[in-house]
C-alpha cells in the first residue's frame, strides 16, 4: 500500500473509531499561529566564517541541473538573442498537489533576471557524462549554448538538453526572498525521463540507463548502488 493509500486507510479507521459508541460532540479545533516571517537583521547574525560555511555544507552530496529559458520574441533590441541558461545544484521537489519544484539563485546572477522575464523555464538534471557541460553553463559571458544540442520542452519552449536524465517543464510561480539568494518556486506543467519519452515516441520504454551527475565537496562524481 502507497503513502496515499495508508493515510486514507487512517482516515477512514479515525471516523469509525469516532463514530462507535455513543455520538460525541465535535471540539473545535483551534488553527496554530502563523509564524513571523522577516529578514535577520545585521546584528542577529551568527559569526560564522563563509569560507567555513562553504567547506561544511559541501558536505552534502547533490544532484546537478541546468535551468533553461527560451530566447526572447525577436524584436530589434532583441535581434540575435539565445536561449539562457545556468548551473544549479540548489534544486528540489517541492509540493505534490500542486506539483511544485524550487531552486534558489545567487541575487547577483546575471542569467536569472533573464528567466525571470520569460516566466518560464525548463529543469534539466544532468547525467554523469555532462560533467563537462555542467562546466559551460557555470561560467559567466559566453555563449553557453554553442554546440549543445537541444530541443524545445513541450510547453514553455525552454531548451531541453539532449542525454539529460530528466527534464522538467515550469512556470515561474513564486520568488521569494533567501538572504543573498532568491527562492524561486516553480508550477510543472510538463515532465520526462529518456525511457518514458522512448516509451511515448515508440513504445518501448527502452530508455539510457544514464546515471545522474553528482557534486560532493566541490568535484562532480558519479553514483553507484550500495550492495552491502
Amino acid at each position: 500500500m502507497g503513502h496515499a493509500g495508508m493515510a486514507a486507510a487512517a482516515v477512514r479507521y479515525l471516523r469509525s473509531a469516532g463514530s462507535a459508541g455513543s455520538p460525541r460532540t465535535a471540539q473545535p479545533v483551534e488553527p496554530l499561529p502563523r509564524p513571523d516571517l522577516r529578514a535577520v537583521a545585521d546584528d542577529e547574525r551568527a559569526p560564522i566564517d563563509p569560507a567555513e560555511f562553504r567547506r561544511v555544507l559541501g558536505n552534502f552530496a547533490t544532484g546537478v541541473t541546468v535551468i533553461t529559458a527560451p530566447a526572447p520574441p525577436a524584436d530589434p533590441e532583441t535581434t540575435g538573442a539565445t536561449p539562457s541558461g545556468f548551473a544549479c545544484q540548489s534544486f528540489a521537489a517541492l509540493s505534490l498537489d500542486p506539483p511544485l519544484i524550487t531552486f534558489m539563485v545567487a541575487r547577483t546572477s546575471t542569467t536569472w533576471p533573464r528567466i525571470a522575464r520569460a516566466g518560464v523555464f525548463c529543469v534539466n538534471v544532468l547525467g554523469a557524462h555532462q560533467g563537462d557541460l555542467c562546466r559551460g553553463f557555470a561560467v559567466s559571458g559566453a555563449d553557453k549554448f554553442a554546440g549543445v544540442a537541444h530541443e524545445p520542452s513541450p510547453v514553455s519552449g525552454a531548451p531541453r538538453l539532449a542525454g539529460a536524465t530528466a527534464w522538467i517543464d515550469c512556470t515561474v510561480h513564486a520568488v521569494h526572498p533567501g538572504g543573498d539568494h532568491l527562492i524561486v518556486v516553480g508550477r510543472v506543467n510538463a515532465l520526462g525521463t529518456p525511457d518514458t519519452d522512448t516509451e511515448a515516441e515508440t513504445g518501448t520504454g527502452a530508455g539510457t540507463g544514464t546515471e545522474p551527475l553528482l557534486f560532493h565537496r566541490g568535484h562532480f562524481g558519479g553514483f553507484a548502488p550500495f550492495t552491502g
